[in-house]
């Protein structure tokens, strides 16, 4: 198997990678987002990482290398939150996840560049947030900086409190599952 290529510079999906003992090489992808859509689908989010991969597949055509693109969507009544353009839009969408349960979808795309085999898998998990005061929503904002995190949090980095439950794989909340990066790569 040829070296992983992350095409991404989340911190967080690269650490999840290294905890796995992969040699990895990143490579941020230059393919532009479209997050204009707001209705949840697994075939956009599953686009969204396929791109992301593609993108970087086609740079390095030829050597054997195998390309990880992922996406992570946070989805709430079957619309996508993304990343908050500012505070305010950070402290909508924490209240409207207060309370209440929500899905996070992380896609993953591994594309081999010598090859062009494809695998696409997406993973589901379930995020109940407790009952959030405008001071600790407040808090969480001033304190974590959430606008680089779809739905305004990292779960990685909630105060205790914050949460109530995660049904699911927490790496798929944090941006990558390792497990099924595992199994994919086992498909190559």
């Amino acid at each position: 198997m040829g070296k992983i290529v992350l095409a991404s510079q989340s911190p967080r999906r690269r650490q999840i990678l290294k905890n796995l003992g992969l040699d990895i090489e990143v490579k941020p992808s230059p393919y532009e987002e479209n997050h204009t859509t707001t209705v949840f689908s697994y075939d956009f989010v599953e686009n969204l990482a396929y791109n992301k991969a593609k993108a970087v597949a086609d740079l390095i055509k030829g050597e054997n290398k195998i390309v990880i693109g992922s996406d992570t969507v946070v989805v709430l009544e079957g619309e996508i939150l993304g990343k908050p353009k500012d505070e305010d839009e950070a402290f909508s969408m924490l209240k409207r996840l207060s309370g209440n349960s929500h899905r996070v979808v992380t896609s993953i795309a591994m594309i081999n560049a010598k090859t062009q085999k494809i695998l696409i898998k997406s993973d589901t998990s379930t995020v109940t947030f407790e009952n959030l005061s405008d001071e600790q929503i407040n808090f969480y904002i001033k304190n974590f900086k959430p606008l680089d995190k779809a739905g305004a949090y990292g779960i990685q980095e909630m105060p205790s409190g914050y949460i109530k439950s995660c049904d699911g794989d927490i790496e798929t909340v944090i941006g990558l599952s390792g497990q099924s990066v595992l199994e994919m790569i086992k498909n190559f």
